[in-house]
């Protein structure tokens, strides 16, 4: 296995995992739906495991098992079914990048015994789409198909014979003291924060000895556990430059501390190859996007979506809880019956009426609740004041016809209020039409004084409409310098800044994220201070056109 050869890295992924499956808790394969995934896939018919097809929407029924329904009903007492975690068996993640937190916690914590094995599938193809730490970070091998062509792969058969004399190696294969430091100290020095990745290590390590045939854990063998289970977890590296200082020489030694030093070192594993290795098995770019995907989907706004909220009317379905029947509420049926199953017989010894096929109490109620993602809104409070207006507005044209061309993707509306003269003014509620907003944009006038506290005033107004509308508003304010027109639009720049204060500070109170874009020739003191007010992020940008504003507001929102 060389890093010059993608495909005999992925057979000997393969190979590690079928010999010890449970050890290695499995894999994170990182591709699209294909032949090329397809030839993995069927690889995986090696591993000692009955394979179990998990969906991210599975039940905690279907996982840990639960009272079957139809038997309790038919029998008059309760049944309980087995569920898929029961039994060991190698568990196939569909659409991995999809697992939601909860489930990716219940398969952790089962994997956390070695009884199971998860076969991860990963299809994302935004650097938000990746699998969940609390998985990424319990399963030993990780394999990136998306650079692989179908013709510099070929069919996986791994040979049953030795696979089996493989087996029976495996129990007596050790790793020595120095040869789990080597692999601790890489990892650390790799900037592996888990204490999961050396164990991981030492049992790839140890499977790929079996596989090789050797009777003893050797450097090949560390190397190559270090390629497959380090490369991935490992943080993106600085670039070494050569205006860095040198290290310092060594102190002087007396010769028998150095001679001793020297007979250890040549009998310990150097970590430095498995830091070469380990670098060397993934290209930089993936690594990069790697840690990307890591950090995007921790943050909040990693989707790009509004706030989450509790309902029965649609969303994701969550588990049903007990509850009355009133106007609008939605029985979950099949819950329901499950709560009444197992009390039938008494209540029939108790109810005179034994003729009726089900009784139902109101404690057996249960309640559908699903989780809805509100749509979010940017609300552009643009300044279209001075000489330099219409460019301003031009920019803001531009990038909120490039956001909304990801609206249907990332369910954005957006919102445009213009503030100049003596107020401001509201051209574009908050919608998605393209066609509606380079319609209601065009040739839109500007010049005359900076109503910046008007401006703030009716951002705030639109973002409380928005939200009592359902959405989660942000507010991107776009300007240039300090407001010099009061409220009630006579010119006074003292009064005008206090009430932009008394307006950034009610922003702040009504906890709406919001944005100070600094278009500016340069970057305004005054402006970063209102920001901080607001507790909002400052962008300086000036001379900022369309696409840098579009991508520096979309950092600025998920971060």
């Amino acid at each position: 296995m060389t890093p010059d050869d993608p495909w005999g890295r992925v057979e000997c992924a393969l190979a590690c995992l079928a010999l010890d499956p449970q050890g290695l808790r499995g894999l994170w394969l990182r591709a699209r739906s294909g032949p090329v995934r397809d030839r993995v896939t069927a690889a995986l018919a090696a591993i000692p495991l009955p394979q179990r097809r998990l969906h991210p929407t599975i039940s905690d029924d279907a996982l840990f098992g639960g009272l079957d329904l139809a038997a309790t009903l038919a029998s008059g007492q309760p049944v309980m079914q087995a569920g898929l975690l029961a039994q060991p068996a190698a568990l196939v993640l569909t659409m991995a990048e999809r697992c939601p937190a909860g489930l990716a916690a219940r398969l952790a914590t089962a994997l956390d015994t070695p009884a199971h094995a998860v076969i991860a599938l990963d299809e994302g193809a935004e650097a938000d789409e990746t699998l969940a730490p609390a998985l990424a970070d319990r399963l030993a091998l990780f394999l990136d198909l998306t650079d692989i062509a179908l013709g510099d792969s070929r069919d996986i058969a791994l040979d049953p014979d030795r696979l089996a004399q493989a087996r029976s190696r495996l129990a007596t294969l050790m790793l020595a003291p120095d040869q789990l430091d080597a692999l601790t100290r890489a990892g650390a020095e790799l900037g592996i924060p888990s204490l999961r990745a050396p164990l991981l290590a030492a049992a790839t390590a140890r499977a790929h000895a079996a596989w090789s045939g050797r009777d003893a854990v050797t450097d090949d063998d560390l190397t190559a556990a270090a390629t497959l289970v380090y490369g991935h977890r490992a943080a993106p590296q600085p670039e070494q430059t050569e205006a860095q200082d040198p290290e310092p020489p060594p102190p002087d030694q007396t010769p028998d501390q150095g001679e001793a030093q020297s007979e250890d070192q040549s009998q310990s594993i150097p970590e430095e190859m498995l830091v070469e290795a380990a670098l060397a098995a993934l290209p930089r770019d993936l690594l990069e996007a790697l840690a990307q995907g890591r950090a995007a989907r921790a943050a909040k706004s990693a989707g790009g979506t509004g706030a989450e909220q509790g309902g029965n009317r649609r969303g994701r379905p969550l588990p049903s809880r007990p509850g009355r029947l009133q106007p609008g509420a939605r029985i979950d049926l099949v819950a329901t019956l499950r709560a009444a199953a197992p009390w039938q017989p008494l209540r029939r010894s108790q109810t005179p009426d034994r003729a009726a096929a089900l009784l139902v109490r109101a404690s057996d109620i249960r309640l559908k609740r699903f989780r809805e993602t509100s749509d979010r809104v940017l609300i552009f409070a643009v300044d279209a004041s001075g000489s330099a207006a219409f460019a301003r507005l031009a920019e803001a044209k531009g990038a909120i016809e490039l956001l909304l061309a990801q609206a249907y993707a990332r369910r954005d509306h957006v919102s445009l209020l213009a503030f100049k003269g003596f107020a401001a003014e509201l051209l574009l509620p908050p919608t998605r039409s393209l066609v509606q907003t380079k319609r209601r944009l065009a040739g839109v006038p500007g010049g005359g004084g900076t109503p910046l506290a008007s401006g703030l005033q009716l951002a705030l107004a639109t973002a409380a409409q928005a939200r009592a509308r359902g959405m989660t508003p942000t507010i991107a304010i776009l300007t240039d310098g300090r407001g010099n027109i009061a409220l009630d639009g006579t010119a006074d720049r003292a009064r005008a800044e206090e009430e932009a204060t008394l307006l950034a500070r009610q922003i702040r109170l009504s906890a709406t994220p919001a944005l100070v874009i600094d278009v500016a020739n340069r970057p305004q003191p005054s402006l970063k201070t209102l920001a901080q007010i607001m507790d909002a992020p400052y962008l300086a940008l000036p001379r900022a056109d369309a696409r840098r504003l579009s991508a520096a507001l979309g950092e600025a929102l998920e971060s």
